[in-house]
């Protein structure tokens, strides 16, 4: 009973986790309907709640978005905008701070969150997965002699939350794992470990 019960389990646990999370965003995306007046709201023209509409919504309003600003004048509103904001104290901060942050981890030209790496932490001789993202700058780099590269080591099953450090360059190992599969490492807490990217060795040639 308890080895059936252990299958019946590993298929729906699973399963349950994936409704909870997909259900999770489709509720959180659904409340920007309420910004709509409620002479508006797709319920009233259908006749019942349909999930998933403020999802389809939030993805409009996201790619034409994108579509005005990438013209010139979308730029000048954009500037007009970041403008205003630079003016109210508060949200200056934060606003700037959430915009360099994005700005830098989903730049094409950008290397945030490009390579999984091998590092020894937290201390020497016990290692785990991290990620790129960047070198040292500003004062802290004044201070640092030698090559570094800026490290963010998740924590497991929660790779939200980590740990910034700086690290050497010889003390770091570039992994050829992509960052999907360590996300998955990290995430399962090392039970699902990625295939090894071995090179197949090169047949040799007949002899003529």
């Amino acid at each position: 009973m308890k080895k059936y019960f252990i299958t019946g389990l590993l298929i729906w646990l699973p399963l349950a986790v994936t409704y909870m999370v997909i259900a999770w965003i489709v509720g959180t995306l659904d409340t920007i309907l309420l910004w709509l007046p409620e002479q508006y709201q797709p319920s009233r023209y259908i006749g019942f709640d349909l999930p998933g509409v403020g999802v389809v919504a939030s993805l409009l309003l996201v790619f034409f978005t994108g579509l005005v600003a990438a013209n010139v004048l979308g730029q000048k509103l954009v500037q007009l905008w970041e403008a205003l904001l630079a003016r109210i104290p508060v949200v200056k901060s934060i606003y700037y701070s959430v915009k360099q942050v994005s700005d830098t981890v989903f730049s094409s030209s950008g290397q945030a969150f490009r390579k999984a790496l091998l590092v020894q932490y937290p201390r020497e001789g016990v290692w785990t997965i991290a990620f790129q993202t960047g070198e040292p700058g500003g004062d802290a780099a004044e201070h640092l002699r030698g090559d570094y590269v800026s490290v963010y080591v998740p924590t497991t099953p929660n790779p939200t939350s980590g740990f910034f450090l700086m690290m050497r360059r010889s003390e770091i190992v570039e992994l050829e794992m992509s960052v999907d599969d360590a996300l998955k490492y990290i995430i399962s807490m090392g039970v699902v470990a990625p295939a090894s990217r071995k090179l197949e060795p090169v047949p040799a040639l007949p002899a003529q």
